[in-house]
């Protein structure tokens, strides 16, 4: 199989690749080069960008990495898929694998996607509800505190028995997020702003004077437990104000909605403020455009100043809209969200069907890029039916990326690769450096 990444660029898949020198086992992961004290590393990144005209892809198989037990037959999905346009390129690709914050932290979708961007996901902290907000396009304001919304089923005792309400339809969740619009419009001297998203989620933004974040979660985290109370994590006047809506909001809100089944309770994430963030122009000197299908990951790429593209509303539909993107952008970000939404189920099939699919369309991307890495934002295994601490494989190809020789992209492969185990926030910086944007450090 034969792969072309822009012309003059091929990759070569072989079936029986050449043999490889054994590789020393000993290796320095990125993470464990740190810079001296006094050296804001970032800046010596700045000093040492230079602009080209190279085209660069990030294409994020949202929770892509898994795990290989008994249960799954000791194969991971990416193992059991049928990828020829991944494996071809993994022939020809630098392989490793990318630990999403630090070791045995588990990520939510947030800091997953701000560390590939190459944001210290520790340093920058951003509630899920601004990002949601800026996903369905919501122009947040100085002092508004959002929140990201599920709809849950709640049994009589107000236990929590499926906190994604059966994934109910979008037209559903549009028709109960406007029978709460419509009867709550204010709190006090704070305004409610409430938005329909995909499926089961939605946004709430409560506007107001003396309002901040972050605030403590209502959702428990997991089925059989009631509502938490949403308590202020740093306690502050307006804090303390905030929390104090938000459980205002609930005193009028779950009423309302006790009829409803199965979506007759909400649960609120990420509740809290826009923080201050360099553009990733600012930080990387490229024009960026991001697609996704889904309002969240719009966010977190319109969080760092990239270009929303609108309009997309299948896997395929992502990579055609990417190929139209590079014409005018130096960077394209890919969200395909489906494979870490039947990890979560537990769904094993779904989650091969879910990267077979992505394998397919990403064809069309191909000829177009100069440099493309394929990873996840972290690891959403099967058998965990949830994100985890587990790295995810990553796959960097481009002309000087460097020759691996694996003969699949999976994450027993990844383990073998030339990256080794690295933080996600060293992505984008490996990325500048394939596509010529980092010049010489030192004489």
């Amino acid at each position: 199989m034969i792969v072309q990444l822009r012309p003059g660029v091929v990759v070569f898949g072989f079936d029986k690749p050449p043999k490889r020198v054994p590789r020393c086992r000993e290796f320095h992961p990125i993470s464990s080069l740190k810079p001296k004290e006094d050296m804001n590393l970032d800046k010596v990144y700045q000093n040492l960008t230079v602009p080209n005209h190279t085209k660069i892809a990030l294409v994020v198989l949202d929770g892509l990495g898994d795990i290989a037990t008994e249960s799954t037959g000791y194969r991971t999905p990416l193992e059991a898929a049928n990828t020829p346009t991944l494996d071809a390129l993994a022939k020809r690709s630098a392989l490793g694998r990318m630990i999403p914050v630090a070791p045995g932290i588990t990520p939510g979708s947030g800091p997953g996607h701000l560390g590939l961007f190459g944001y210290d996901p520790l340093e920058f902290e951003v509630g899920r509800g601004v990002i949601e907000a800026l996903g369905l396009g919501i122009d947040l304001k100085a002092g508004d505190v959002a929140a990201r919304a599920n709809f849950c089923t709640l049994d009589t005792k107000g236990l929590v028995t499926d906190r994604r309400a059966g994934r109910i339809d979008t037209p559903v969740c549009e028709a109960q997020v406007e029978l709460l619009k419509k009867k709550i419009k204010k709190i006090g001297d704070v305004e409610v702003i409430l938005k329909a998203g995909k499926g089961h989620r939605f946004v709430v933004i409560f506007r107001g004077k003396g309002l901040e974040g972050p605030l403590t979660n209502t959702d428990p985290g997991r089925e059989g437990q009631p509502i938490a109370v949403s308590k202020p994590v740093k306690k502050t006047a307006k804090s303390s104000k905030a929390a104090k809506v938000v459980a205002e909001f609930y005193k009028q809100a779950l009423p309302l909605l006790k009829n409803c089944r199965p979506a007759n309770g909400f649960l609120l994430r990420g509740i809290a403020h826009q923080p201050a963030i360099p553009t990733f122009e600012q930080r990387y000197g490229l024009k960026a455009a991001a697609i996704a299908v889904y309002p969240m990951y719009k966010g977190l790429a319109q969080l760092v100043g990239m270009k929303k593209v609108e309009g997309t509303q299948t896997v395929q539909d992502e990579f055609n809209a990417a190929v139209d993107a590079l014409k005018a952008f130096d960077f394209v970000f890919v969200h395909v969200k489906y494979t870490d939404m039947y990890g979560e189920d537990g769904n094993f099939d779904g989650k091969v069907k879910a990267i077979e699919e992505a394998d397919a369309a990403l064809r069309v991307l191909l000829p177009e890029v100069d440099v493309i890495a394929i990873t996840g934002d972290h690891s959403t295994p099967v058998p965990v039916k949830g994100h985890s601490w587990h790295p995810q494989p990553v796959m960097i190809t481009s002309e000087i990326a460097g020759w691996d020789g694996l003969d699949r992209f999976t994450e027993r492969a990844a383990n073998s690769g030339s990256l080794g185990i690295f933080e996600a926030k060293h992505l984008i910086r490996l990325l500048q450096a394939n596509a010529r944007r980092l010049d010489k450090f030192g004489a």
